[in-house]
């Protein structure tokens, strides 16, 4: 591991939500959901002291401070349904620079992914690290996901395999999901490519479990089940 990188995390976290009202400070196991996100970072080996959330709306920001975290107030320009991810980073990197030297690395952390552990964030750095990515995405392997989708003229067809030649299980080589919890990569890569993944990319295995988000109640219930059940956090 190189050692002095100055390493920060970037938490997103809009106001608004259609699913659910403030969903990104709903209780989740006893505490908002933002909440889980800043406390695996600041439990990283290479994120303490250096964890933002970026947001709209002072109700979470508020939150974020009584959990520790620094602060970005989000201009409402690039805080609507259709902003991306990309200009909430853009902008939280350049407010971070003003006050502080120049970064080297950002991990990004979905703010409704609170599915992970403090050393998958870790893993992820240090894969980027060691393998010299400049921008690398958390997955999870798929097993035995035979994916469909329609072509041109609305007819279903294979996507990932030949229906006509299935091979079996074994003979199938390993396919990966991006499950967008985990995002480490150089900044310069945003800015050449206005895009979280560039250059050399890379991906950081996580536990199939790890992969949902909180989008609807349903998907509460079952993180819910598994913070409980895997004894993340105070559930430990």
């Amino acid at each position: 591991m190189k050692k002095d990188l100055n390493i920060v995390c970037i938490i997103p976290a809009r106001g608004g939500s259609k699913g659910i009202p403030k969903k990104n400070i709903i209780d989740v196991c006893g505490k908002p959901l933002v909440a889980w996100s800043i406390e695996q970072a600041q439990n990283s080996k290479y994120l303490k002291g250096h964890v933002y959330v970026s947001s709209d709306c002072d109700e979470i920001l508020d939150v974020a401070k009584a959990y520790g975290a620094k602060t970005i107030k989000r201009p409402d320009d690039i805080s609507g349904d259709k902003a991306s991810s990309e200009s909430a980073l853009f902008h939280a990197i350049l407010e971070i620079e003003k006050n502080s030297s120049k970064i080297d690395l950002i991990v990004f952390l979905q703010a409704t992914s609170p599915l992970r552990e403090s050393k998958d964030i870790d893993n992820a750095i240090e894969e980027l690290i060691s393998k010299d990515f400049d921008s690398l995405f958390s997955a999870s392997e798929l097993e035995d996901f035979f994916i469909w989708t329609y072509d041109e003229n609305k007819n279903l067809t294979s996507l990932n395999y030949d229906f006509l030649n299935r091979k079996r299980r074994q003979d199938v080589s390993a396919q990966f999901v991006e499950n967008g919890s985990i995002y480490v990569f150089k900044p310069q890569v945003l800015f050449d490519h206005n895009n979280r993944l560039g250059g050399k990319i890379g991906m950081s295995l996580m536990e199939n479990w790890k992969m949902y988000e909180i989008d609807s109640l349903e998907d509460k219930a079952l993180c819910e089940y598994y913070i409980k059940s895997k004894k993340l956090g105070d559930y430990k």
